[in-house]
């Protein structure tokens, strides 16, 4: 059960990551690099830059999830 909680924390406000990705993922990609460096994305040389896009979008996706689990602790749930 354990194993899936991040699965339900995503499933429980699905609306909201989807509209979250389409409207602020490129506002977001453009502020990890102002802010942490040009590097941050082949995380200063320890990863490939061939697999650059791989570790943005796992980053991206980590904050959209500390998001949902933000909404989720405090029962903010989007419904139609």
């Amino acid at each position: 059960r354990r194993w899936a909680f991040p699965l339900v924390v995503v499933g429980m406000n699905s609306i909201a990551i989807y509209v979250l990705d389409k409207l602020t993922r490129a506002w977001l990609v453009k502020r990890l690099t102002v802010h942490l460096g040009s590097g941050i994305f082949t995380l200063y040389g320890l990863v490939d830059p061939a697999y650059a896009p791989l570790v943005q979008r796992v980053m991206v996706m980590a904050i959209f999830w500390l998001v949902m689990y933000w909404m989720y602790r405090r029962k903010l749930f989007i419904k139609i």
